[in-house]
């Protein structure tokens, strides 16, 4: 019993020290995660304003002359520059930041997993960068175009800083996420929940969800709904042939199996239903109107029943005559001597006279 339970307090123990060394290692990488961004903050804080303006211009170049951007609270045009330069320091960091991340989990991996890991890891950065840069360079000068252009010319365009950066910021999020699609595509490829081929089937609900989407994560406007759901559709189609080119030679098996397993239950299908090969398959008479032998019963009238009756009586009587006579015996003395052609005629004289007698 003392031995049982110092194994069990050791195993708690073990167990216990395995979680404290897995929540120190998550303590430090977080900690280097937000060293990391308080860094790069540091940097780029005494660029802060330069860093709004340069935001701005797709806006401001937009703007009628004489008009220029507004700070409606106190405190934005500190804050609002401030929260700009946190935030890109956020967006800078993301590789670094998925680096702890990836360091934390990757012991817990498989080898195929890790394999797979990796490169979706760093393709994610590469298209979230992306995603913003298509926003800025792309989208932004449309929208604020159209935005400037199509209000009534008694209104002055004067945009707060602080609504600015926050519509900034959520075009740049949802562009960033929306060119994550490859990566989420040959991630349910990878674990089996699809096939390309099965996405490809669905692309007519994908294309309507991609509007969807894009109305969800961008402003209430038409242009910038469309600019964001027709790249997902383009990235949509992009992680479909990545993921045929990624696990072709598993998709391949996979459809080989299937074959495999079809044909199989093809046989099984056969082997049941030609149960009758080895019986002679006999039809139904009843059923086959062109056979003229087993046609519609008919009644036989009196007369011919009379007569059908009378033929069997004397076939009966014919056989009862052919047995007595084999039964009889002639004697000695004849029988020797009599030629057979005389015991023939003899036989026949007596079935005549039979014959007759009846008649009569």
């Amino acid at each position: 019993m003392a031995e049982q339970e110092e194994q069990q307090s050791d195993s708690v123990e073990s167990s216990s020290m395995g979680l404290m060394s897995h929540l120190v290692e998550l303590r430090d990488r977080l900690l280097r995660v937000v060293i990391s961004i308080l860094a790069i903050f540091l940097c780029l804080f005494y660029w802060a304003n330069d860093i709004y303006t340069y935001l701005a211009g797709p806006l401001t170049r937009h703007l009628p002359e004489g008009t220029q951007m507004i700070a409606i609270d106190v405190a934005s045009p500190f804050l609002t520059p401030f929260k700009l330069v946190l935030m890109l320091s956020v967006f800078l960091a993301m590789p670094f930041i998925l680096y702890q991340i990836w360091g934390f989990v990757a012991p817990g991996l498989y080898k195929h997993e890790k394999r797979l890991a990796g490169p979706l890891l760093a393709s994610s950065i590469v298209l979230f960068y992306c995603g913003m840069l298509f926003a800025f360079y792309v989208v932004f000068p449309l929208v604020f175009g159209f935005f400037t252009s199509v209000g009534p010319e008694m209104v002055a365009i004067s945009t707060d800083i602080g609504r600015y950066l926050d519509f900034v910021i959520s075009l740049f999020f949802g562009f960033g996420l929306a060119f994550e699609v490859p990566i989420a595509t040959i991630l349910l490829v990878a674990i089996g929940m699809t096939t390309p081929d099965q996405l490809a089937e669905k692309r007519p609900y994908v294309i309507v969800g991609a509007f969807v989407l894009g109305m969800l994560l961008t402003p209430p406007d038409i242009i910038s709904q469309v600019l964001l759901a027709v790249p997902i559709w383009v990235l949509f189609e992009s992680g479909v042939i990545a993921s045929r080119m990624i696990f072709a030679e598993r998709l391949q098996k996979d459809a080989e199996q299937a074959a495999q397993d079809k044909a199989d239950e093809e046989n099984e299908t056969g082997d049941d239903s030609n149960y009758g090969d080895d019986y002679e398959v006999v039809n139904d008479p009843a059923e086959s109107s062109n056979n003229s032998a087993h046609q519609e019963y008919q009644p036989l009238t009196d007369a011919e029943m009379e007569a059908e009756m009378d033929r069997i009586e004397e076939a009966e009587h014919d056989e009862n005559d052919d047995e007595d006579d084999d039964a009889y015996v002639e004697p000695a003395s004849t029988s020797s001597t009599e030629p057979d052609a005389t015991k023939a005629a003899r036989k026949s004289k007596k079935k005549k006279d039979k014959k007759s007698k009846k008649k009569g």
